[in-house]
């Protein structure tokens, strides 16, 4: 097992990367557990795939799991089940100091999150990503949230969770989709500041996603150490450090809101699109090299995630989806920052990008031929 120490001032915790880690959850939560019942937030595809053996674990420990089970799908993360999951909790007399456990990818990472920052005015939560994104994304850095009407993300809170559980034996009853989608958050602290990494990656993504174990755990937890270090540097994204880790997400949640954050486009997919618009639109403005955006390109197209906005097959033009991205969360007095590159492991926070060349930009990959 890796342990990966999250160095936040406020409230330091621990990331562990393991197989087995659920088998044995009551004794990784040792401590923490301070009532016979556990509240656990999940959906009802972890809940069917994993609740028999955390219910288990718990009983033989002397606890009772008190389940809340909700619809899998980014449509979760609503105003209503942040309404209903709260009043849940409050209807469990769930105290302060009272750890709530977070079961499952990053809709139920972020709600329950959320639900934890705002109880009480802070509770505590343990995050148990049971996807690669979140183990090596959402289920660190404190970042929770839901989504609404005008964008992804745009009410939340940061609150770090007390624990994080990466239990690598969930990964191997994930479809291949949901693991692809994680990926692409993986190869993304390559393409940030660690050239050696996307080497790593361009070389052992293959095995790593067809089941090497040994693999799995070194990407997860140098992804995880990665996040746990700029975390650490910037954690309510002040300095701009932190907003690094945006790398293929402001293109990304434009084409997720222009898919209607539906399965049409997963959250993972968007991102590793994202880059790819990130690394052709700063090559196009000579910021990056050619070959360098050429290889962003063609490694994700080869393990299987969209490096083709063509291809999306969207019926928008590029003002559209430049208007999607007006609701951004790095918008700072009618202007928004891009993160762009110049170079593989060289990625950059750009405070002049016009907005129109980026619909002209857009337009064109719209009629681009996939390559």
């Amino acid at each position: 097992m890796a342990v990966i120490p999250v160095e936040i001032a406020s409230r330091p915790y621990e990331v562990r990367v393991g197989a087995g880690l659920l088998a044995d959850l009551a004794q990784n939560c040792s401590g923490r557990l301070r009532k016979r019942g556990v509240p656990i937030v999940t959906d009802a595809n972890v809940h069917a795939a994993w609740g028999s053996l955390v219910e288990r674990n718990l009983r033989e420990n002397g606890h009772e799991p008190q389940w809340r089970i909700l619809p899998p799908g980014e449509q979760t993360k609503s105003w209503a089940e942040l309404a209903a999951t709260v009043d849940w909790l409050l209807s469990l007399e769930v105290e302060r100091g009272d750890h709530v456990i977070a079961l499952g990818g990053g809709v139920i990472g972020d709600l329950t999150g959320f639900c934890a920052a705002v109880l009480k005015r802070g509770c505590h939560f343990i995050q148990v990503p049971t996807t690669l994104l979140a183990q090596v994304d959402s289920s660190v850095g404190g970042k929770t949230a839901i989504n609404t009407p005008a964008g992804k993300n745009l009410v939340g809170a940061f609150h770090q969770p007390s624990l994080v559980l990466a239990d690598l034996s969930v990964l191997e009853t994930l479809p291949r989709r949901d693991l692809l989608a994680g990926y692409a958050e993986v190869v993304k602290y390559g393409l940030i500041d660690d050239p050696a990494f996307f080497d790593w990656c361009d070389e052992n993504a293959s095995r790593m996603l067809s089941g090497d174990r040994d693999l799995r755990e070194y990407a997860v937890a140098h992804s995880v150490a990665s996040k746990a270090r700029i975390v650490a540097e910037d954690e309510f994204e002040t300095t701009g450090r932190r907003a690094l880790l945006n790398l293929g997400h402001t293109f990304g949640h434009a084409l997720e809101a222009e898919t209607g954050f539906s399965d049409r486009l997963l959250h993972g997919e968007g991102v590793a699109l994202g880059m790819v618009l990130a690394a052709r639109y700063s090559a196009r403005r000579d910021l990056m090299p050619h070959g360098d955006a050429e290889r962003v390109e063609r490694h994700v197209a080869e393990v299987g995630l969209p490096a083709s906005l063509a291809a999306l097959r969207l019926r928008c033009d590029g003002d559209a989806l430049v208007q999607h991205m007006l609701h951004d969360k790095k918008m700072d007095a009618g202007t928004l920052p891009f993160l762009l590159m110049k170079g593989i492991g060289r990625t950059y926070l750009d405070r002049q990008v016009s907005l129109d060349d980026v619909a002209r930009f857009l337009d064109e990959e719209l009629a681009r031929e996939p390559a």
